[in-house]
């Protein structure tokens, strides 16, 4: 009886067990069933993520071009290399897919990556032991070009695999570096950032959006029936259009490379402008930088337009055109030069002639630079109150509002009279380069002050619609007509005449208005200023044709390297006089009538599309090319400068045929027709270094059909290829002082 009282109190206990095991599970279920969920999870979500299968589709980061479409910065598809070293993954295959001899892998990978060969090995070995399935080897194996990855798959390299990621590219090289800035792709990341420049500035614009597909599959990774296939499309990013001019700018990093390698100054700064529109065509800093190395970035500053500094002579533009306009100007009336005190309480100011010319007029003074001129124009003939009114309306007292990140003001230092005085000459008071620049549009145009602008339009790359577009806008009328008039006038003196200060800056063919500078620079030791003949920062601002300006262009180059035979004005003009020449041939802007035009060659290409291509070659040689016929064809193809473009006395002009094409001798081609050759064939380019082209990966003769890769090495000249290949790394050379009691150096 005891045993069956216990088996019957078991029996109710495993019931009462079984009942509330049957009611948790059975709540569970009717939980799950009735919510969906499982720990938070949502299961009908979980399951069709199983069950989905997704595919990105990536979008392109938008375009930069100049004003004329030519490509400044775009996406280039790269390389990373990884190993695959784990032994199964070989398994069933007749042919070893992992690295197996590892000595062997490193040897032949080692020059192509530029590792030590331990070290790729120990890289193998290392993944080897700790089970991975791959390795990867670090900086060096990523972001490979095209060219490197072809070399590394003729080694035919058991377990070497490549991974493709695109990376920013900017196929001119140091090229308006400061303007364009560069992006790069995000640390762990694919997603391309802009970090300066226009880059960074329209970055919501440029920026790329990925597409995908997605859709339903069985567990044979098979489409359902209804495979709810979503697709959305990629959105590559907006094209942005400058209006920077490639050959202009060319032109201008051309000359500063020069002026650069003869000079070693500390700091150049350059910039071009359209006077009527306020178009920025060229802007250029040295110290500059490769965007795709990024090496040599000394200087994160867009100096042009960051850069507040005591400018000199070239102030005495804005001194003279608001005595003009105020109609307190005499030209004619004669003052004593050399030196000016207006009381016994301020300090002398003296021209850089301490002695002065004698009692001349104030024509010649302005010819001369004489400080005290532009002193007694401020102080006696307008008032410093009237020329702080003036000096304010000519856009010197804030930022131009250029469209360009990091724009500064300059500073006016106007609290007593000595520095009242000083800033009618240039010293004490600070501003920009684009301050000067904007300022100066209204001497070039009429009156009208055109604010500076950098960015033309942004186009949406599929359909081509202006997403925005900048029109030329006017900031306001210091001046007016006929003051902007006579101003040009004296300026155009300064440059051609008897006592002018400007003579290295005439040009062939075309009149000049523009005015010289010399300004000091503030020594910090000292608390004064730095003494020698070369520490100044010579300038010059200059605009052509005198009596209608179509260009407009400020240069400045600070503690150059000068022989004892040179002025601070030839490096200035080395890089002025090249530009502007070039520049107003290559816009075909007419000489002037009374000018020398014996040497202008600018020439409007014809049409030769269609046309024999021995006489078209013929026909361009008369006119003082250089044709560069492409390919053993009859008859032109495609030709490049297009028809109706204008070139200059021996420029290259490319004629492709409609026959077989040999790579011809690019040595001693500057980078721009390198750039023309891959155009017109539609090559896959890259460049390294700078200058001319002194070697190249096609050989002459060889070979070359559109999408073949070739890379161009370039050099400056007069550098053998040594040199070259780390004139980015150069200190500049050391700067040759001797003393000079000159208080401001007018060359």
């Amino acid at each position: 009886m005891k045993k069956n009282r216990t088996t019957h109190r078991m029996a109710k206990l495993f019931m009462m067990i079984f009942t509330i095991l049957f009611v948790v599970l059975f709540g569970r279920f009717f939980y799950i069933q009735a919510t969906g969920e499982i720990e938070g999870v949502n299961l009908e979500k979980w399951a069709e993520k199983k069950r989905t299968s997704s595919y990105t589709i990536d979008a392109d980061r938008g375009k930069i071009v100049d004003r004329n479409g030519m490509t400044l910065a775009y996406d280039r598809p790269t390389y990373s290399i990884y190993a695959i070293v784990d032994q199964s993954y070989s398994k069933d295959s007749e042919e070893p897919l992992h690295v197996e001899d590892a000595a062997n892998t490193a040897e032949k990978l080692a020059p192509v990556l530029d590792m030590q060969k331990q070290e790729i090995i120990s890289q193998i070995k290392n993944g080897k032991s700790k089970d991975r399935f791959q390795v990867e080897f670090g900086a060096k194996g990523r972001y490979l070009s095209q060219d490197k990855k072809e070399k590394i798959k003729k080694m035919d390299l058991p377990g070497i695999q490549f991974t493709e990621q695109a990376k920013r590219y900017y196929p001119n090289g140091t090229f308006a570096s400061h303007v364009l800035g560069f992006a790069q792709n995000k640390e762990n990341s694919e997603t391309i950032e802009g970090i300066m420049g226009i880059e960074k500035q329209m970055e919501n614009q440029l920026q790329e959006e990925d597409g995908g597909i997605s859709y339903q599959r069985d567990k044979y990774n098979m489409k359902l029936l209804n495979p709810e296939e979503v697709i959305k499309k990629p959105q590559d990013g907006a094209t942005v259009k400058l209006t920077l001019d490639q050959k202009i700018q060319t032109f201008l990093e051309d000359a500063m490379n020069q002026v650069d390698e003869n000079y070693s100054p500390s700091q150049m700064m350059a910039v071009v402008m359209d006077p009527k529109t306020g178009e920025v065509l060229a802007l250029s800093n040295r110290p500059s930088f490769n965007p795709n190395s990024r090496k040599g970035i000394d200087n994160w500053y867009n100096d042009v337009i960051a850069y507040p500094y005591e400018p000199g002579s070239t102030m005495k533009i804005f001194t003279l055109a608001a005595a003009m306009d105020a109609g307190v100007y005499d030209g004619d009336e004669v003052y004593q030069s050399g030196s000016y005190q207006v009381d016994d309480k301020n300090r002398a100011i003296y021209d850089h002639n301490r002695d002065g010319w004698g009692p001349i007029t104030y024509d010649e003074g302005i010819q001369r630079s004489s400080n005290v001129a532009a002193a007694k124009l401020l102080w006696e003939k307008l008032g410093p109150e009237r020329f702080a009114e003036y000096y304010k309306d000519f856009g010197l007292t804030e930022k131009t509002g250029i469209d360009l990140p990091g724009e500064e003001s300059g500073r006016l230092l106007y609290n007593y009279p000595i520095e009242k005085i000083t800033t009618a000459f240039g010293q004490g008071s600070t501003v920009t380069p684009i301050q000067q620049m904007m300022a100066a549009t209204s001497i070039a145009n009429e009156g009208k002050m055109m604010k500076p602008y950098v960015i033309s339009e942004v186009t949406d790359p599929s359909s081509g619609k202006v997403l925005q577009k900048t029109e030329p806008e006017m900031k306001g009328e210091p001046i007016d007509a006929a003051t902007a008039k006579s101003v040009r006038g004296l300026l155009g003196e300064v440059v051609t005449g008897e006592h002018g200060t400007g003579k290295a800056y005439q040009l062939n063919g075309y009149s000049v208005a523009g005015k010289t500078g010399t300004a000091q620079i503030p020594d910090a030791d000292s608390g004064g200023y730095m003494i020698g003949r070369e520490n100044y920062i010579f300038s010059f601002l200059g605009m052509a044709p005198k009596e209608d300006p179509e260009l407009m262009m400020y240069v400045s180059v600070k503690q150059p390297n000068l022989e004892p035979s040179e002025l601070g004005t030839d490096p200035v003009s080395d890089i002025f006089n090249t530009v502007m020449e070039n520049s107003l041939r290559y816009l075909n802007i007419q000489p002037d009538k009374n000018q020398d035009t014996t040497n202008v060659e600018a020439n409007k290409l014809k049409d030769y599309v269609e046309k024999s291509a021995s006489k078209a070659a013929s026909e361009l040689k008369e006119q003082g090319a250089h044709p560069i016929v492409l390919g053993n064809g009859d008859k032109v193809q495609k030709m490049l400068p297009k028809s109706d473009s204008s070139i200059l006395k021996n420029e290259r002009v490319f004629l492709l045929t409609n026959g077989t094409v040999e790579m011809p001798d690019m040595t001693g081609w500057s980078m721009r027709d390198a750039l023309k050759l891959g155009s017109i064939l539609e090559l896959k380019m890259e460049n390294i270094g700078n200058g001319y082209v002194y070697k190249q990966s096609v050989q002459e003769g060889s070979s070359i059909s559109k999408g073949s890769y070739l890379v161009v090495e370039l050099k400056p000249p007069n550098q053998d290829s040594s040199e070259a290949d780390s004139s980015e790394n150069q200190n500049e050379r050391s700067m040759q002082q001797s003393n000079s009691d000159s208080r401001e150096e007018e060359q």
